[in-house]
């Protein structure tokens, strides 16, 4: 992969991370759920540190990003990571950048000594859920993921 590099981003590359995540969103035809800006990203992700993200680069321009972020498993009684989304730009895939993205983010947990490396994809992705089977990561088909969104939070809340 000559001319490519994974980075962690810095406040800087906020906008980039927009950027990246619109892109993401268009592709899984949810554009109109972005309702994030800059300013709270670079809040939440480098002040508040309540993420991190990778950026994947080919010839110094920004052609993808992994977010994630600490979780706990009580049962393996270690943390965790979860990615909370991978994206490489359709005109960079089949080059490897996506796998690259998830070999550095295992490198990762390694390091910090994670029990699990968790991440969802939506039903309809097969080439997605391909991907990931062929590294050896197994679907959790007896889990179902639940939701509160703003609203939902403020209607138990009360």
């Amino acid at each position: 992969m000559p001319n490519f590099h994974i980075r962690k981003a810095t406040p800087e590359d906020t906008p980039t991370i927009l950027h990246l995540i619109t892109q993401l969103a268009i592709y899984e035809k949810l554009e109109n759920e972005v309702i994030t800006t800059v300013e709270e990203l670079k809040t939440n992700i480098f002040e508040k540190n309540y993420a991190e993200v990778l950026i994947a680069e080919e010839n110094d321009k920004p052609i993808g990003f992994a977010l994630y972020f600490h979780n706990f498993s009580t049962f393996v009684g270690k943390p965790g990571i979860y990615l909370e989304d991978l994206f490489v730009e359709i005109e960079h895939r089949g080059k490897g950048y996506g796998k690259a993205l998830l070999v550095e983010l295992a490198k990762i947990a390694k390091e910090r000594n994670c029990g699990r490396l968790e991440w969802s994809v939506l039903d309809w992705n097969t080439p997605s859920i391909e991907f990931y089977k062929s590294l050896g990561a197994k679907t959790m088909d007896e889990w179902t993921v639940f939701r509160l969104d703003r609203q939902g939070i403020e209607n138990l809340a009360k």
